[in-house]
């Protein structure tokens, strides 16, 4: 954790996402409260995270995990210091079951990650790059709503969303750079694959 509280680390941000004993849910509210409105990059890393794991095979979890990402990168491309988000999102919860599950599932790679985590190409988190990054972010979560109809192809977008995120949270730019690569591939695959049947 950072000075003020705010998460500089998977770990920490796993962590601050676990359900609280005896919960039986875990809202958007619950979360945004014990990571802070002011780190953007963390925010729009819950919901990629999330969508990473397993969890986004629940219906409807990608749509609501893009609506969250949208209105994040939208105010952070406008200079808001504070975050915002509609009561319906934030009201928003997943049992805290299948939460601690998935927290698990990326207990591992998350660790790994942070591990191997450096201060490097900070040029590709820092001004005017930080803004692409969230522009860039903005558009790959907006094409989730579709892909839904094709189960967990969602996970392989957040994923590229949670590399990008990541290396703004921590100005690795390796992380950013390798988010951009593999957003990129899918894409263009995924295009290749339209194009190619119809």
């Amino acid at each position: 954790m950072t000075p003020d509280g705010q998460p500089d680390s998977l770990g920490d941000l796993l962590e601050a996402m676990r359900p609280a004993p005896g919960a039986s849910r875990v809202s958007v509210a619950d979360v945004l409260a014990r990571v802070g409105g002011r780190s953007f990059p963390a925010v729009i890393l819950v919901p990629a995270i999330i969508l990473v794991s397993p969890v986004s095979g629940i219906p409807g979890t990608p749509t609501i995990g893009a609506l969250i990402v949208l209105l994040i990168t939208a105010q952070a491309l406008l200079g808001r210091k504070h975050l915002w988000l509609p009561r319906f999102l934030r009201d928003r919860s997943i049992a805290a079951d299948r939460m601690s599950s998935a927290l698990a599932w990326l207990a591992r790679p998350a660790a790994w990650m942070d591990r191997h985590t450096h201060n490097r190409l900070r040029l590709l988190t820092t001004g005017p790059t930080r803004l692409f990054a969230y522009a860039a972010t903005a558009i790959i979560a907006a094409s989730w709503p579709l892909l839904e109809l094709v189960p967990f192809v969602t996970s392989f977008g957040a994923g590229s969303v949670a590399m990008i995120m990541f290396g703004l949270m921590t100005r690795d730019g390796i992380y950013t750079l390798a988010g951009y690569v593999q957003g990129g591939m899918i894409y263009l695959i995924l295009l290749s694959i339209w194009f190619g049947l119809f």
